[in-house]
């Protein structure tokens, strides 16, 4: 059972414009780089003030003076970046770093609340029209759910009772962020203790001591998401040609990459372990199953540009000398994985054929050589609003 009570609503709302206006007037007040605080927001009690104890806010669209939004005020007012905008991982590594770190921080507060699934699917986050999010988190017979606003460049945290906290995503240093993030939880009476030690970086500063990552590029952080956006797009679309065991198309917060991952459904030899901030258990039940897995990455563990990737585990003879499509995709000895470098995908005249093409012929190399069922673990890719014949 939850801790809290339930937050008190009022008998008489204000209109919805009034609420939104008051929402974007407290936003623009949390942006400044001097105001580190997080900033709560609960529903008014009929007047500009609010009641600190009441309920929900509506979401944040700026709203003119006749009550219709405003496209010029949406966002962040900078230049749109583009469907697959350019990400150089040099000139964001440092915020790179430093939101890996803060999605930790969430992914380990939906860890420590959601029940064990298998292949730690209950951990990840998941890619949405605005950023990154939870999905709901159990709280006893309560859920909240915390999002990764990466246009308006705030986390915004919400109770299914209705209360709402919002924290601007500026420069400020991870043991800030995971602060403010137990203290809004705290505060919604949802106390959530997590393990403080980084998952997957070695040599990693746990959360309240780590005052030296605190760089928050909010141009280059929106870039990436939208990269996330589109690859989500092409990921689920893969996703369809394939109808055994397969993972949801996920953000694991641990590797900080989108990824999906198809299963020949026969067992896998033990993995060995030794990852830093993970347990050998885990590791193990995570790899129990031989796999094919995809997904995308924006730079670090290795390579210093942004790529998509595909492995096998166990890694069947052959795979790695396989003939893959693009052209431009090759077989890293250093990773043990075929990459394609996400500016071989942005610049093509056709992005989401290419990318389908690296997807599709990594995905074969790996069930080929290993001799998958493909017959039986196939089917056509999913074409909106008509069902999948079954013969």
């Amino acid at each position: 059972m939850g801790t809290g009570n339930k937050q008190p609503r009022t008998d008489t709302e204000p209109s919805d414009g009034h609420l939104d206006r008051l929402l974007d007037e407290a936003l623009k007040e949390t942006f400044p780089a001097s105001d580190p605080a997080a900033v709560g927001f609960d529903k008014p009690s009929g007047s500009a003030s609010g009641d600190p104890d009441g309920g929900d806010v509506r979401a944040a669209t700026p709203i003119d003076a006749e009550g219709e939004a405003n496209p010029e005020a949406l966002g962040t007012g900078r230049p749109h970046p583009g469907i697959w905008p350019d990400l150089p991982y040099e000139a964001w590594k440092e915020t790179c770093a430093t939101l890996h770190l803060w999605t930790q921080v969430v992914g380990k507060v939906r860890l420590a609340r959601t029940p064990r699934l298998n292949h730690s699917w209950q951990v990840p986050l998941y890619v949405t029209a605005r950023g990154l999010a939870t999905s709901p988190v159990p709280y006893g017979h309560r859920a909240f759910e915390i999002v990764f606003d990466f246009i308006h460049h705030v986390l915004d945290v919400r109770t299914s009772e209705g209360a709402r906290r919002v924290m601007a995503l500026q420069p400020r240093s991870v043991a800030d962020f995971h602060g403010e993030v137990m203290a809004i939880l705290s505060g919604l009476g949802m106390p959530v203790p997590v393990d403080e030690r980084p998952c997957e970086i070695p040599g990693a500063i746990p959360f309240s001591q780590d005052r030296i990552h605190a760089a928050y590029d909010a141009d280059y952080t929106e870039r990436f998401w939208r990269v996330l956006l589109q690859a989500d797009r092409v990921l689920k679309k893969f996703r369809t040609g394939f109808i055994g065991k397969c993972s949801p198309v996920h953000f694991f917060w641990e590797s900080f990459d989108l990824a999906v991952t198809r299963f020949s459904g026969r067992p896998a030899p033990a993995h060995l372990g030794g990852v830093p901030g993970v347990a050998d258990e885990i590791m193990r039940e995570a790899y129990s199953h031989e796999l094919s897995s995809a997904g995308f990455w924006p730079g670090g563990s290795g390579i210093d540009y942004p790529a998509f990737y595909s492995y096998a585990y166990p890694e069947p003879d052959g795979f790695r000398g396989a003939a893959v499509r693009p052209d431009a995709a090759f077989f890293s000895e250093e990773l043990g994985e075929f990459l394609l470098p996400y500016d071989a995908v942005r610049t093509a005249p056709e992005p989401d054929a290419v990318l389908l093409a690296f997807l599709q012929s990594t995905y074969e190399a790996a069930a080929d050589v290993a001799q998958w069922n493909r017959v039986a673990l196939e089917c056509a890719r999913g074409i909106p609003g008509i069902p999948r014949s079954v013969s």
